[in-house]
């Protein structure tokens, strides 16, 4: 079979058209596979140190200045005062898939520096629109914190937020509304303080280690982007068998045979049969 019309502007646009198919069906595969691999750092490290034993401020301390993606999790000890006056809420903090807020308190260590306490989470209240109902008081005097580390979020820009709230738990900007300094790398998750008091905000659910469907839907994605060069490939095929048989036709067009004609007949339906299948196969890649 001749393949050499390939070669022609309205093969060489199908081809084209394949090519970007493909391309975009892998750049939505890897991206789908980067979604993958960050929810296994993820889970690794939920699993390396969600349950680790405490340890001491003093031998992470500089993750608290610098926040570093591989000590997320790290159960620390802290030990202190918290400075209630300033604390913070935070708007539009889910848990567990229910709305609510979550308390941050500036905790002042033995060292004189100022770390961030996320004492937990509060549902949406009924008494007043925007705000809980209660915001249960830290214990006074001092306090023994064991806090898990997590690294400021990012500001989010034009978002703002009533007096006392913050629309985000974005250490540099807490710290703009402080008049004392404050280690703004990372922040505390509180797991657990002493001495307890009578009530304190409930504590937030522990992090997934679910993967998730991600490198299903980059498989997905990646056989897509094949397909559109075999829907491409068959395409052409089916071209190059028809104009086969075309060639055939002409060259024994001359003969008066009756076997012939019924021949030539038979192959006439094939074909038109096959152009109705080639028309639906470029129908359904949209070309």
């Amino acid at each position: 079979m001749n393949y050499r019309f390939l070669l022609t502007r309205r093969w060489l646009s199908f081809l084209v058209l394949a090519v970007v198919v493909a391309a975009a069906c892998a750049g939505l595969s890897k991206w789908q596979m980067d979604r993958r691999n960050q929810a296994v750092a993820e889970i690794r490290r939920v699993q390396q140190n969600y349950v680790k034993p405490p340890v001491p401020f003093e031998q992470v301390e500089q993750y608290f200045s610098v926040s570093d993606p591989e000590i997320k999790w790290t159960t620390v000890t802290l030990s202190g005062r918290y400075l209630p006056q300033d604390q913070r809420i935070v708007r539009n903090r889910p848990n567990n898939s229910a709305p609510g807020y979550e308390i941050l308190v500036p905790f002042r260590l033995g060292t004189g520096d100022t770390v961030i306490v996320d004492r937990g989470w509060l549902p949406i209240g009924n008494l007043r629109s925007g705000y809980p109902d209660v915001v249960p008081s830290p214990p006074a005097g001092n306090v023994e914190v064991i806090i898990r580390i997590k690294p400021s979020e990012q500001a989010l820009e034009g978002r703002t937020a009533p007096e006392g709230q913050l629309p985000s738990i974005a250490l540099p900007v807490y710290a703009k509304q402080l008049e004392y300094p404050l280690l703004t790398g990372s922040y505390g998750l509180m797991a657990s303080e002493s001495p307890a008091p009578d009530v304190s905000p409930q504590q937030l659910s522990m992090p997934a280690v679910q993967e998730g469907s991600n490198l299903s839907y980059a498989m997905q994605w990646l056989t897509f982007g094949i397909l559109a060069f075999v829907g491409f490939g068959h395409a052409a095929r089916q071209q190059a068998r028809i104009a086969k048989e075309e060639h055939e036709d002409q060259r024994q067009s001359g003969s008066h045979d009756p076997a012939l004609r019924v021949r030539r007949e038979d192959k006439a339906r094939k074909r038109n049969t096959s152009d109705d299948e080639e028309d639906a196969l470029l129908d359904r890649l949209g070309l």
